[in-house]
């Protein structure tokens, strides 16, 4: 008898519910691009025909999918499934949670954070084109006129950052970078508001403009090496600044 006969023997197989084979269908629809944003669902007399399956049933599909966001489920006579395609923003709020649970410290995401963006800085300059590095450009002028307001300030430069990182190209490294970000974008507008005209506050801000400026220039001169090298100091310096003393401050602290 072969071996993989042999594992098989005995095991208990779980036979997924018609619920779940109807869930799964659907996501498939969704995440092969059949259903598309906003998409309204057939109706469930539709649906339930089409599955073959009892109301309950096609209810219990979708508040598996409603779980994952999936869909959205409006009641009443003008209701009816809408879909909705995945995205970083589910993805981000799943990480919280899990974050939240663990006790994990703010300090353990800035960590990530900093292992994350400084490689997709290099993975950028070295490949880096013209109608990038104008892109890059026009961001840090957003940046420049609104230096006058520390909260729109931190909300351009924190876009600075995302744009970094969805162009040095790697999807997977996005949607990871966009999970943490979630949660240190909520840091950074809370101390932008505390510290909003203070010399401490003023002085981060000028400081990550001025990095960020830099930045460009040496994506431009496609110098991985040294533009790797200074987003890591310039988010250590970031770091230093929005954790102060609460080095021991939990996500949950802050997103609880």
């Amino acid at each position: 008898m072969a071996e993989a006969t042999k594992i098989q023997v005995g095991t208990q197989v779980r036979v997924p519910k018609m619920a779940e084979l109807v869930a799964s269908d659907l996501r498939r629809r969704i995440l092969r691009g059949e259903l598309v944003e906003s998409d309204a669902l057939p109706s469930e007399s539709a649906l339930m025909e089409r599955f073959g399956v009892s109301r309950p049933t096609l209810r219990e599909a979708f508040r598996v999918l409603e779980s994952e966001s999936l869909i959205s489920v409006r009641r009443g006579a003008h209701g009816g499934a809408r879909v909705h395609i995945p995205n970083a923003d589910v993805a981000a709020r799943h990480a919280a949670l899990v974050l939240e649970h663990r006790g994990v410290t703010m300090q353990d995401v800035y960590v990530a954070r900093g292992v994350i963006e400084p490689g997709c800085v290099a993975m950028l300059a070295g490949k880096r084109t013209a109608d990038e590095v104008r892109e890059l450009r026009e961001a840090i002028e957003r940046s420049r006129a609104v230096r006058d307001n520390p909260v729109s300030q931190m909300k351009e430069q924190t876009a600075f950052h995302a744009l970094i990182v969805d162009m040095a190209g790697n999807q997977t490294l996005s949607v990871l970078s966009g999970m943490l970000r979630h949660i240190i974008d909520v840091a950074h507008l809370a101390h932008a508001e505390s510290d909003a005209g203070t010399p401490a506050g003023n002085e981060a801000l000028a400081q990550g403009f001025a990095a960020h400026e830099r930045v460009v220039e040496l994506i431009e001169a496609k110098d991985a090496g040294k533009a790797e090298r200074l987003w890591r100091k310039h988010l250590l310096a970031a770091d230093d600044y929005l954790l102060g003393g609460a080095q021991a401050l939990t996500v949950y602290d802050l997103m609880g």
